[in-house]
């Protein structure tokens, strides 16, 4: 039997000991409150009637306590500290009426919700008056019963165990963001959502947001450096998870991308685990219409157990998963293979639960995730040019909950490691071939050499905090859910890069069929046409020229002969234009030398950002009405790798409001606003760019005539390579959001949300000599003269005059992203055998910049500028229209007893994309020729380029069959058969948004496609 925490009376429980609520203290620990729910339950007779005094007895096979309290003079009571759980039962015991009981209530982690159950005739005679005699006893399935909470306007969805369980995912709590509406498709798991950046430059890269948040168990495992998922976890051990997209609270972080928290399963005082096995192999997929299929063969093995140590005190939950996956790759040249490619994951889970008291709850965990990758899968990458990986990390939490009548504590503190770490499998030196419109070149011609250096990387992060909850109830002024919280936290970056081969270098050279190139041609080439890959582009030519005519004197005497062609005795730009490339001296691979990247010092190094948050917020409810008002304030500061503060961003204050109201009063309909701020604080990849002062230094070099020339040195502290610029301002996004949400009938919720956001502040890095220097002229090409309209003067930047920095960080100029769109969703709860959700968000994304803590190119080429002509226009990677479907039907009786069949649909209207150039491994918008704006000379962006295409249209359809078969007593064995891709339509998911195409897509062509039909075979024991 589950041990019985009795709720005391208010005033009792507010004399609880300052003994306990100091040692809650003392752990200063969350940003999150502990993992748990509540219910306000109210209790009336058939009149009506509040019924006080009643005995409310709240308990679940899958929670650790029992709870019973007592209602007050208006019938109501609150129950606060349940455990997740779907199948909770509600017992009222009331003098003068029949005993009363509900089952398979639901309570949701973080949620209040408010459930109203009207007693039935008296017991016996000389009941209470107002009872009415021979009624009969009603009972209520909670989760059965569709619900709306009335008292918040977060929009969002919550995932438990029984819809993930039943439905065709991947088994990672990453794949079941899919079911959530208007989440974008992604293959790495990072999706967008709304208003999310969900496109890079860099590779033209779709699919991967960074602007995320992902905490399991309490424990930000957010990856501090990349802003994408920095653990993975077991997906048989989720209790429930949910994924928020908009009118977030104050009491979260993030906002302007989805919040995904996970919630864990505990052990309880039965024994209680499983054993699954599932696999997949090359023999279960039909046939790629699109590539020849390479060999693959994978399984995926877990056991878990739980159970208790000491019952009714202490409970353990542990698992252990191994997932194994052998892949052929082979060349998407020739279709020939290449190598056998091996990832190994192993994936651990301890949970310790002790109920020290019956109001004092102390949880510790673990959970790690180290994964080893023989090589990368990606056909388009050669074996010299192959890498191994090693990721994962160590999470330890400690969280402490004091419950005091009406007032809850809670305090934490966690530790989260992650390790991303890659190494060349060939150690010759990297060498990539440029080709001017690329056009069926074999990656043979292109990538030489090895990948080129050897990386360990680890991105950690420590954090305690405390969090408040009190809830008020007043006689006339209705009720207060109170919440506050503060925490500290330090994201650590530590890295240690090593190039490669003889001489540390990484070289980007000419086709040898290009001898004889102007440097002109190389920089001027992307208007007219494009390069395979472009190393140097037009801003770096006065770097170049700088480092020729600052040269010694034997070097530069060396220049000038050959490139000082009217003799005056220095080298001038339009005279550096001219110099032809035709020397393979010491190229490796005998190719025309062009560009190298030197590593001059190797050396390991750490970057800190520190951080400190609060929030305070009150939820207020009177009668039909609900405000919530907060507010989050956050404060960091980030340290290079002396130690020695590089920047500090002063506390910001993100406001939110919501406001709910339910017309009828009856709990199954509402209408809500939101308004609301929230930060993007800057990540440690930018503590890492502005902060590497003793680690790794790179000399970049041209090679001119028949020697190098260093033009840019990048790290070390001699010339950092960037500040943060003094007035750099911290990303925030405003959101505005209205909605509407009723039941239908016992089993429907329908709803509507009309979302509208606003991102500014935005940063980037920036090239002062090209933005800020008073010497520039107007004739100069790319360079903003004081009396251009992109010129930014030092001032702007926070300073007097240069820094000595290649360059800063600081808040991009007129950089905007504006969104809009509309989501509406219809879900059915279970109930006659069957649950669903079908869903349609409509989404309109402008912005004139992707950067999102990336350092991009805008703010290194003014003709990238945001208030350049035509910057301006549909964001790159959004979705305009969206579909979402999923369904599971109940087998119950005769032969088909114990079988569950389900499916899940994904629709989409394509990714937008822009008619892109190739620059530095950037897709950059197509350019004209140069011509003057704004009284600049630049190659500015043609018209109608920037997210002016739309990719492949496209559907996914998925189904599972499962079959379950119990044993004696909890025993039960499950058999599992996922289809993916049911009709096997393997459609186009991508374009070339290349203008030039590549030697195997043109401009337009679908380069990316759904994957053929595939069968996933599993099975499962549990007790």
């Amino acid at each position: 039997m589950l041990h019985t925490v009795k709720q005391t009376s208010r005033a009792a429980g507010l004399r609880r000991s300052a003994i306990s609520v100091a040692i809650g203290m003392c752990f200063m620990g969350a940003a999150l409150a502990a993992e748990t729910g509540g219910l306000r339950i109210s209790i009336t007779n058939p009149q009506g009637a509040p019924v006080a005094g009643a005995t409310v007895r709240i308990s679940s096979p899958s929670s650790l306590v029992t709870k019973t309290a007592t209602t007050e003079a208006d019938g109501t009571v609150r129950v606060a500290g349940l455990d997740p759980a779907t199948d909770y039962k509600v017992e009222v015991i009331a003098p003068g009426y029949s005993n009363f009981t509900a089952t398979e209530v639901a309570v949701v982690s973080n949620q209040n919700p408010i459930v109203a159950y009207t007693l039935g005739a008296p017991a016996a005679a000389g009941a209470a008056a107002g009872a009415t005699a021979g009624m009969q006893q009603v009972v209520v399935s909670g989760s059965r019963v569709a619900r709306v909470d009335t008292t918040s306007a977060t929009v969002g969805t919550i995932l438990n165990l029984g819809v993930v369980e039943s439905l065709p995912t991947g088994r990672n709590y990453q794949s079941y963001l899919q079911l959530v509406p208007g989440v974008k498709p992604s293959s790495g798991g990072n999706p967008s959502s709304k208003s999310g950046v969900n496109y890079s430059d860099i590779d033209g890269a779709t699919g991967t947001s960074s602007d995320n948040v992902y905490i399991l168990d309490g424990v930000d495992v957010t990856d501090p450096s990349t802003g994408t998922f920095g653990s993975n976890i077991n997906s048989e051990i989720i209790q429930e998870q949910q994924i928020l997209t908009g009118g977030i609270p104050a009491e979260y972080a993030g906002g302007s991308g989805l919040v995904s928290k996970v919630i864990t399963k505990s052990g309880s005082n039965e024994f209680h685990g499983s054993v699954n096995y599932y696999f997949q192999n090359d023999s279960l997929v039909a046939d790629s219409k699109n590539a020849t299929a390479s060999g693959f063969s994978t399984y995926d093995a877990a056991v878990t157990l739980g159970g208790p140590i000491i019952k009714d005190k202490l409970w353990f939950f542990g698992s252990y998963q191994k997932k194994n996956r052998d892949t052929d790759v082979l060349n998407e040249d020739t279709n020939q293979f290449m190598r056998a490619v091996n990832r190994e994951d192993q994936l651990g889970f301890l949970k310790l639960t002790w109920q020290a008291t019956e109001n004092d709850r102390l949880v510790a965990s673990f959970f790690n995730d180290p994964t080893e990758t023989t090589g990368t899968t990606l056909p388009g990458t050669l074996n010299n040019r192959d890498q191994r990986r090693k990721q994962g990390g160590d999470n330890y939490n400690l969280s402490y909950t004091r419950d005091m009548g009406n007032l809850r504590l809670n305090a934490y503190a966690f530790r989260h490691i992650g390790e991303v770490s890659d190494f060349a499998a060939s150690q010759e030196p990297r060498n990539t071939v440029a080709f001017f419109n690329r056009t069926s070149i074999p990656l043979a011609e292109v990538q030489l050499g090895g990948f080129g250096v050897d990386t360990v990387s680890e991105r950690n992060r420590d954090e305690v905090g405390f969090n408040t909850e009190y809830f008020l109830e007043t006689a006339n002024a209705g009720t207060h859910t109170i919440k506050g919280g503060f925490l500290m936290s330090k994201n650590t970056y530590y890295e240690d890069a090593q190039y490669t081969g003889t001489g540390k270098a990484q070289y980007t050279s000419l086709a040898a069929r290009h001898a004889g190139f102007t440097f002109d041609q190389i920089v001027a080439a992307p208007a007219t046409g494009g390069w395979s890959n472009q190393p140097i582009s037009a801003p770096d030519l006065s770097r170049v020229v700088a480092a020729i005519n600052g040269a010694a004197a034997a070097d530069r005497a060396a220049f000038n002969a050959r490139l000082d062609a009217n003799g005056n005795g220095s080298v001038s730009e339009a005279e550096l234009r001219a110099l032809q490339f035709t020397s393979n001296t010491g190229n490796p691979g005998g190719q025309i030398n062009l560009y190298r990247s030197v590593e001059t010092v190797a050396s390991p190094y750490s970057v800190e950002a520190t951080g400190k948050a609060a929030y305070l917020q009150d939820t207020w409810t009177k009668d039909k009405l609900t405000i919530t008002a907060g507010l989050r304030a956050e404060e960091w500061k980030h340290d290079d790798s002396k130690g020695n503060q590089s920047a500090k961003f002063e506390w910001k204050v993100a406001p939110r409001l919501s406001v709910v109201y339910d017309p009828a009063g009856d709990g199954r309909s509402k209408v809500w606003a939101f308004l609301g701020r929230y930060y993007d604080p800057i990540r440690t990849n930018m503590s890492d760019f502005a902060g590497n002062l003793t680690g790794p230094v790179q000399e970049e070099q041209a090679f001119i005539g028949d020697r190098w020339v260093t033009y840019r040195t990048r790290g070390g502290e001699k010339t950092p390579d960037a500040l943060f610029a003094p007035s750099t301002k911290t990303p925030f996004t405003d959101e505005f959001m209205l909605g509407y949400a009723t039941n239908l009938g016992r089993d429907y919720t329908v709803s509507v949300a009309y979302t509208k956001r606003r991102t500014r502040d935005i940063l980037e890095d920036y090239d002062l000599h090209l933005y800020s220097d008073p010497t520039n002229t107007p004739d100069m090409v790319g360079y903003a003269a004081p009396s251009s309209v992109f010129y930014l003067p030092y001032s702007y930047f926070g300073y007097s005059s240069a820094p000595n920095s290649n360059y800063v960080l600081g808040t991009l100029a007129g950089g905007k992203r504006d969104y809009q769109g509309v989501e509406l969703s219809l879900t059915k709860a279970k109930r006659d055998n069957w649950q669903g959700a079908v869903s349609y968000t409509w989404n309109e994304a402008k912005g004139n910049t992707n950067s999102d803590s990336n350092a991009d190119f805008q703010g290194d080429w003014i003709a990238l500028d945001p208030r350049a002509p035509n910057a301006y226009g549909p964001q790159p990677g959004n979705i305009k229209h969206q579909f979402k479907g999923y369904g599971t039907y109940y087998f119950t009786n005769g032969f088909a007893s114990g079988l569950e069949l389900s499916a899940v649909f994904n629709w989409n209207s394509g990714l937008l994309y822009s008619r892109a150039q190739l620059v530095q491994r950037r897709y950059l918008p197509v350019m004209d020729d140069p011509y003057v704006f704004g009284n600049t000379l630049d190659s500015w962006i043609t018209p109608g380029t920037v997210g002016s295409q739309t990719g492949p249209s496209y559907y996914t359809f998925d189904m599972r069959l499962k079959y379950s078969y119990k044993l004696a007593g909890s025993q039960k064995v499950e058999f599992f058969l996922d289809l993916f891709n049911v009709l096997d339509k393997q459609s186009g998911t991508a374009a070339q948004a290349l203008a030039v195409g590549t030697g195997k897509y043109q401009f337009g062509q679908a380069n990316a496609f759904v994957e053929p039909r595939r069968l996933y075979v599993g099975a499962r024991y549990s007790f």
